[in-house]
């Protein structure tokens, strides 16, 4: 393999691992990108010229961090966290050992990269960060995307994206957040988080908010990924299985979400018979092991009423009154507008449409601006025979949609 061959695997395997412990141990995620970006450059030319050493991973690691003590070296307040490093290194190596200077750190191993992993994610998740900078930043540091790849998932220019990065390193700088796995008087409600990060780069990658891709199938695949680490890392925390049973169920449906023209093709008209149910096994087997630690979570529920769906042999035979009855169960965990939206489609098909247009209507003032209350409402409205009411709700609905296949379906609606 060459050197630039090598260097691409390299990245791929190991570059956030070594992001993580940069930033664990400087304290500084902005500084351990730079870092590393650094050192990858630095390798392009040296592994060219004289060959690809026999550990690629520890030659960048060392590199990366001989930069950081150069850099620090040459600053005030780094030469004070360089006798800091030190002392933790001391302590690192045990009372009995004689460690070397701070020249000599190396990455950790074994429960330490896990920790440095787990530290980064939830520096890159940090509460004093908006929504949109979190998930940019996560998918930088931890999943290894190139700001032009962040950019164009999110339909932003290149230029707003790198300030966005900016604005959240120089924000964690200035709160002074700490690279590590929280303590657990905070873990819940900072773990909460990193799944919320995790939901919505999933949402985002299974149908896309704008622009003329209906699905990105990246931003899918790197969520769920992410949630694979997660739960690698964090292998008793229910929610963390919860959510990832809950993405593989929604994987496991991925190949027949839109035919061969792009269009979305809704739950009921699916090919079930295309679904991947080695995906759907091994989401029912998470699933129960997170049951199994009686400390259920919404995550959970959502992934048991996929589950609901992806065991029925057909659409008809969905059980939708224990859909339901679950919707009721996740509104006592997450109240809000849309689950109950969600209910009401369960009470379409457990009661009836008259019941179901009796659960929506009182949500039209939370949910106006929301295109799926437009459209499930319409639905109910013609399934009872009130047309011209339908077509405006299906209007609404359509004006709403920023999505080019949720477009094409509003639009092929209105034309029957």
């Amino acid at each position: 393999m060459d050197g630039a061959g090598a260097l691409e695997k390299v990245y791929r395997e190991e570059a956030t691992q070594i992001r993580a412990m940069l930033a664990v141990r400087l304290g500084d995620v902005g500084l351990a990108e730079e870092l590393v970006q650094d050192a990858f450059i630095e390798a392009l030319d040296h592994w060219r010229a004289e060959g690809v050493p026999p550990n690629p991973g520890g030659w960048l690691a060392t590199t990366a961090w001989r930069k950081a003590i150069d850099r620090l070296r040459r600053d005030r307040i780094g030469q004070e966290k360089l006798a800091l490093l030190a002392v933790t290194q001391w302590q690192r190596a045990g009372a009995g050992d004689r460690p070397g200077g701070p020249d000599e750190l190396e990455p950790g191993g074994g429960q330490d990269e896990a920790d440095e992993l787990l530290g980064l994610v939830f520096a890159c998740c940090h509460p004093s960060l908006p929504r949109e900078s979190q998930i940019a930043l996560t998918l930088r540091a931890v999943c290894g995307l190139t700001t032009a790849e962040i950019s164009a998932a999110f339909l932003a220019s290149e230029p707003a994206m790198v300030q966005r990065l900016s604005r959240a390193r120089k924000a964690l700088r200035d709160t002074g957040a700490a690279v590590r796995v929280p303590d657990p008087d905070e873990l819940g409600d900072r773990l909460g988080e990193v799944l919320a990060v995790i939901y919505l780069v999933f949402n985002e990658g299974y149908l896309a908010s704008a622009g003329r891709t209906p699905a990105r199938r990246d931003l899918a695949t790197r969520a769920v990924a992410l949630n694979r680490l997660l739960h690698r890392l964090m292998p008793r925390e229910p929610e963390v299985l919860g959510l990832l049973a809950l993405l593989l169920l929604h994987e496991s449906r991925a190949a027949t979400r839109f035919d061969g023209w792009g269009r979305l093709v809704q739950l009921k008209d699916q090919d079930r018979a295309r679904w991947d149910r080695t995906l759907t096994a091994e989401a029912t087997r998470l699933l129960g092991r997170a049951i199994a630690m009686h400390r259920p979570g919404p995550y959970q529920v959502q992934a048991a009423i996929a589950a609901v769906h992806a065991r029925a042999p057909t659409y008809a035979d969905t059980d939708w009154r224990q859909i339901r009855l679950l919707y009721d169960r996740l509104q006592l965990f997450t109240p809000s507008p849309i689950v109950r939206l969600n209910r009401a489609v369960a009470t379409r098909f457990a009661i009836g449409p008259q019941a179901a247009l009796a659960e929506v209507e009182p949500l039209a003032g939370e949910l106006d601006g929301y295109r799926l209350f437009h459209a499930v409402r319409a639905e109910l409205l013609n399934e009872l025979g009130r047309h011209e009411q339908a077509r405006s709700a299906n209007e609404r609905a359509l004006a709403l949609a920023a999505n080019p296949a949720e477009r094409e379906l509003l639009t092929r609606r209105l034309s029957l």
